[in-house]
């Protein structure tokens, strides 16, 4: 059984991974639905926190639904992340994920983010105080460093596991990498292999099918899968991969009429969240994903994705159950 804190989490727990613009509240109840064991907010600036910033806010909408939902966090100025938790606590999370690995130059520029990497010291020094800040338990999600030559990943999980850190989620590339290439999960093995290390370690990192989760499980052994890119537009992902895992077996792609349903219950989520505007610009980037892989698709995926009003993708909804149903 695999455990935050006091938490369980099962014993090969899928985790939704935090994503900018896409794992907000109505996504995270739609994985939820599918099986995602773990689900966590976008990341949040401590900065933007603090100034009251109304997106940062409310990223720290959270629902008893979803637990257990980690708040994850970013900065690199230990006074701001230690009013941040001040403010996440009253959330009441399961637990507080510090985020040590986007690598997307306006948070690494701060030397928040992937950015820390370069500073392992100050990473420990964060890590320490907040887990000493708070009951609730602390969590990373970091990179295996930031350049080829600069992996110290056995190194940095061992010194963050003796600050407090209750769980590790590690993305196969280093910050230079970006999203290119091949995550590596060779070094992610050897933290979870190391024998000083007794907390869970999470793999993450182009898990795109259910063999790969399985392999991630069997011939890696790690604790569990963090699911990022797979997700988009196909909450169905979960399930897929814990069909697979109980019967060895695919399951049944989602039928047109399935895409189209869960596709306007998240339009009509988001929009209650977060207002019609707001809600129709969010869901764009799922579309996509929605509707992989039906033929003659591209002038209805346009119309959704041009549409500045609710009115007009629906009626391209109940034209494409009308055309492929």
């Amino acid at each position: 059984m695999v455990k935050i804190g006091d938490i369980e989490l099962g014993k090969f727990p899928l985790l939704l991974a935090p994503m900018e613009d896409v794992s907000d509240p109505p996504f995270r109840a739609l994985c939820k639905e599918q099986g995602a064991d773990v689900v966590y907010t976008e990341f949040i600036s401590s900065e933007g926190l603090i100034r009251d910033a109304e997106k940062s806010v409310q990223k720290l909408d959270i629902y008893e639904s979803e637990r257990p939902v980690g708040i994850q966090i970013f900065g690199a100025n230990l006074d701001s992340m230690l009013k941040t938790i001040e403010i996440v606590e009253k959330s009441k999370p399961d637990f507080i994920d510090i985020n040590y690995g986007c690598p997307v130059k306006k948070v690494v520029s701060k030397g928040a983010g992937a950015g820390i990497l370069k500073d392992i010291p100050l990473m420990v020094k964060l890590t320490d105080a907040m887990v000493k800040h708070t009951d609730i338990p602390i969590t990373v999600k970091t990179r295996l460093g930031w350049d080829h030559d600069s992996i110290h990943i056995l190194e940095v999980a061992e010194r963050l596991q003796d600050v407090g850190a209750k769980a590790i989620a590690i993305h196969g590339r280093t910050r230079a990498q970006m999203y290119k290439g091949e995550a590596t999960w060779e070094p992610i093995a050897d933290v979870k292999n190391n024998p000083r290390m007794f907390i869970p370690i999470f793999g993450n990192g182009d898990i795109d099918s259910p063999e790969k989760a399985m392999m991630m499980r069997d011939k890696f052994g790690l604790d569990g899968a963090m699911i990022g890119r797979a997700s988009i537009g196909n909450p169905w992902f979960f399930a897929q991969v814990k069909h697979f895992f109980k019967t060895g077996e695919h399951l049944t792609p989602p039928t047109i009429n399935e895409r189209v349903k869960t596709a306007k219950r998240h339009l009509e989520m988001a929009m209650k969240w977060n207002g019609e505007r707001a809600g129709l610009f969010e869901t764009r980037r799922h579309y996509t994903n929605y509707f992989k892989g039906i033929p003659h698709f591209k002038d209805y995926r346009l119309r959704m994705v041009t549409s500045d009003s609710k009115e007009e993708v629906f009626r391209v909804f109940e034209e494409v159950l009308e055309k492929f149903y």
